[in-house]
């Protein structure tokens, strides 16, 4: 199940967080190795952007609970169908 996440951190000066932001990459290191993320994007000026391959939803609660641990944020989950999922349902219709 693919899931584009978009975060918006909450306000805080971005010096105050350097720690968190170096333990949230070293957190996401090991997604991207096993695949449970396809890749991820620092936004210019704050916040960060997903794209999570995970077999269930609860799978996606979970990792987005352990990323609000390390950075408290505002998530946009956008659920995705990829390229053959899209052209099977065109088809089908």
């Amino acid at each position: 199940m693919l899931f584009l996440v978009i975060s918006t951190p909450r306000a805080e000066h971005p010096s105050a967080l350097v720690g968190d932001r170096t333990r949230y990459w070293d957190w996401m290191r090991p997604l991207l190795d096993k695949g449970l993320a396809r890749s991820v994007h620092a936004r210019v000026g704050r916040g960060a952007v997903a794209l999570f391959d995970v077999p269930s939803n609860e799978i996606l609660h979970q990792l987005l609970n352990e990323w609000a641990d390390i950075i408290a944020a505002q998530f946009d989950v956008y659920p995705l169908l990829d390229e053959e999922s899209a052209k099977a349902f065109l088809r089908a219709q």
